[in-house]
């Protein structure tokens, strides 16, 4: 499993997400080993702008061809924006999971909340 595509900069959930810090925002999107799980992505639904995450719960859903699962919020905070491209072009994230098919981005209420999540090496290691 550790030959999945894991970027040390960014931090991870038990539930396939990754998290990249931008500024005062955090962007997210689910990870390679997550995409591949799926088989090919048809659709994605993704939180409306403005709109509060809990942490753990879930925000929206991907849809493949096998199946459809539950996108997590990381971490608490209100919705700044959600990837519109993958209106259009939901196969991004297959393609470029941590690139091109990010899905949305969070003002975290506790910015502190994301360095509680998994570095790369743990998320590496829960994969197996």
């Amino acid at each position: 499993m550790a030959d999945f595509d894991c970027p040390e900069d960014l931090r991870y959930t038990g539930d396939h997400e990754w998290v990249r810090p931008e500024g005062d925002r955090v962007r997210i999107g689910i990870t390679a080993y997550a995409q591949n799980a799926l088989g090919d992505v048809v659709f994605v639904s993704l939180p409306e702008e403005g709109s509060v995450v809990t942490a753990g719960s879930p925000c929206g859903e991907v849809e493949s061809t096998k199946s459809v699962s539950d996108v997590y919020a990381p971490v608490a905070g209100r919705v700044a924006a959600r990837n519109e491209a993958l209106d259009g072009a939901p196969e991004l994230v297959n393609t470029d999971p941590y690139g091109e098919g990010w899905m949305f981005e969070i003002v975290p209420d506790d910015a502190s909340a994301v360095g509680a999540l998994l570095s790369a090496a743990d998320y590496r290691a829960q994969l197996g």
